[in-house]
């Protein structure tokens, strides 16, 4: 866990982030099986904005499967689409046309663009995913920058579960169908870089444009 998210560590980054009762399997917060899945955490969360939504014009709110908390100091742009279970902290910024799946959890001073899709993820304090990019099933550590076009693919071709490998040691099988990447805290991810389903960065890892990512991606 702190392997990939070592800032984690310090608790006072953040009014609130998720709970990761298993710190040696981070992904096991996606699955929606799990009691302290990322959607059953929002929908037990006690905080009192969530009847905010009704302060915003020209955005579309789905609350029929859960409940959308969006902090007060929140920018929400015109022709977004919300789909609760969601959670969107302080500062947050989720620019024109965003659409935010259930289960997405975007915590302080994070950005989501323009045309930008998150479904049931993590985006941990300052972490961007700004221009036309997809993340299913992820969590993208701290202060981390995907750039424009980059897609999180969380789903393999032929539906088997997703594998990992730690520190590209041995495979271990996730139990999980759908999941896409693991970002370090502070990885910057270059233009149109694709990731496969089970992706995990070191932390500060550097990714040029364009590129495919698989596995475990050292910092190097």
């Amino acid at each position: 866990m702190y392997l990939i998210f070592p800032e984690l560590e310090d608790n006072d980054l953040a009014d609130y982030i998720p709970v990761w009762p298993d710190k040696e399997s981070p992904w096991s917060i996606l699955s929606s099986k799990e009691e302290y899945s990322i959607i059953n955490q929002i929908k037990n969360l006690e905080i009192d904005f969530v009847n905010s939504i009704e302060r915003y014009e020209n955005v579309s709110f789905d609350v029929s499967y859960g409940p959308i908390y969006i902090h007060p100091s929140a920018e929400i742009g015109e022709y977004v689409r919300i789909e609760g279970p969601c959670f969107i902290g302080k500062n947050v910024e989720i620019r024109h046309s965003a659409y935010l799946r259930k289960g997405s959890w975007i915590c302080d001073n994070s950005i989501v663009g323009h045309s930008s899709e998150i479904k049931n993820s993590v985006l941990l304090p300052g972490s961007k995913a700004p221009h036309f990019n997809y993340v299913g099933d992820s969590i993208l550590g701290f202060n981390v920058n995907i750039g424009a076009g980059v897609k999180l693919s969380n789903v393999r071709n032929d539906r088997r579960n997703i594998l990992v490998s730690i520190n590209n040691e041995k495979r271990i099988d996730t139990g999980l169908r759908k999941f896409g990447a693991l970002i370090g805290d502070r990885s910057e991810i270059g233009c149109n870089v694709v990731s496969n389903p089970g992706t995990i960065l070191e932390p500060r890892t550097m990714i040029s444009p364009n590129e495919t990512l698989n596995g475990w991606v050292k910092n190097d």
